[in-house]
């Protein structure tokens, strides 16, 4: 299978932002061991901070993989421009998110992305991207 993971904005970070919320790996460590975990899989990564690029990523490959993984960062709250370009495309959308946004501020409570994606996987730090991972390889 053919994954696309996508970090939104301030995902760059990690490892050093806000430890106590997000961990202290940083993302790119954590994807190489995904790619050498799921070695008979076609795993890409790719991390912008800014809204465009994001849907362009999803209209690049929106049509040709089998799935994607999104971690839209704080857009999640705000994109209605990221949640139309997930419903233009046909591959299915994992929505991710590394804390548990309901344990946070109110305003994290809110996704404009949800009611597109194939499912949500919320809290449980950078092994949400796992259990994404195994949802798409088993549908």
């Amino acid at each position: 299978m053919k994954i696309q993971i996508i970090n939104g904005p301030n995902l760059n970070l990690l490892g050093i932002r806000e430890k106590s919320i997000y961990g202290d790996a940083s993302f790119e460590s954590y994807f190489t061991t995904l790619q050498q975990r799921y070695p008979n899989h076609e795993l890409s990564y790719y991390q912008s901070n800014k809204e465009g690029e994001l849907i362009d990523k999803l209209h690049e490959v929106g049509f040709d993989f089998d799935g994607i993984i999104l971690n839209a960062g704080a857009y999640t709250h705000t994109s209605i421009a990221i949640a139309d370009a997930i419903a233009a495309i046909n591959t299915p959308v994992i929505e991710v998110h590394i804390s548990n946004v309901h344990k946070r501020e109110s305003f994290r409570h809110h996704s404009y992305l949800s009611a597109n994606c194939k499912g949500i996987i919320v809290g449980f730090g950078l092994d949400g991207y796992r259990l994404a991972l195994e949802s798409l390889f088993a549908s």
